[in-house]
């Protein structure tokens, strides 16, 4: 079937999802360009596609065909891609793994998303978001994460309740400070660990750091104050995955 109206009851509902309120609501999430898709599909988050007029993507999932207009109306983009999706927000795996990443109160959906890909590749197994972190399907954060958001666990906790429970689980809780602490070269590396990364401009809360058994930093040229958030988080991952 071929949608042209805005006014269509479903087309308006994949609009909303543009929106944090709705995507709560629902239960749901949109995914844009055929790359993205084609990594939902492949995990089984779709449930539906949106596909312009002449464009062909033979999915095994409901399709529906859409005009160019629809497809700007539906998307936050200025230049639409010709396949979107909407999508099941992830199901949360129980085991959490031995390698964690903690982020506390990140705001950029750009470095949120940055960041997934690099703990994809350099092997956590879980990301905890606190509670005040940016929303994981903010379409920034989906676009950033350029499709590895469907190839790890992410769960959202209250971190300050979060980290004691690792702690009795035998975790050893890696602060991260700009100066101070051990330097990252010379950090022993544990088997069952979490690394806590904090806000872009203030880094981990003093509560927060409070609950650290270590604490650690990036040695750098000393004309660089810091770096940014998804840098550092990088480097120090693919340090402690050697």
């Amino acid at each position: 079937m071929l949608y042209t109206s805005k006014d269509n009851e479903k087309i308006k509902n994949v609009r909303k999802l543009n929106n944090k309120k709705y995507r709560d609501q629902q239960d749901l999430f949109l995914v844009e360009g055929e790359h993205l898709v084609l990594e939902a599909y492949k995990k089984g988050y779709i449930k539906e596609l949106f596909i312009e007029e002449n464009t062909v993507l033979p999915l095994n999932v409901p399709t529906n065909y859409v005009t160019n207009d629809l497809l700007s109306f539906m998307s936050d983009l200025v230049t639409p891609y010709p396949v979107m999706a909407v999508c099941h927000k992830l199901k949360p795996a129980e085991n959490i793994g031995n390698k964690i990443l903690i982020l506390d109160n990140i705001q950029d959906p750009g470095n949120l998303g940055t960041i997934i890909r690099s703990a994809v590749a350099f092997n956590i197994d879980t990301i905890v978001l606190s509670m005040d972190t940016v929303d994981l399907y903010n379409p920034k954060v989906i676009r950033a994460t350029q499709g590895l958001i469907f190839h790890i666990n992410i769960i959202r906790k209250d971190i300050k309740e979060f980290i004691p429970f690792l702690k009795n689980n035998q975790y050893h809780i890696y602060g991260t400070r700009v100066t101070h602490g051990k330097s990252l070269k010379d950090v022993e590396k544990k088997e069952r660990f979490a690394i806590i990364m904090g806000n872009e401009g203030n880094g981990i809360k003093e509560e927060t750091k409070d609950l650290c058994d270590e604490y650690i930093y990036i040695p750098m040229n000393p004309n660089c104050e810091s770096l940014n958030v998804a840098i550092a988080t990088s480097l120090i991952l693919y340090e402690l995955d050697k």
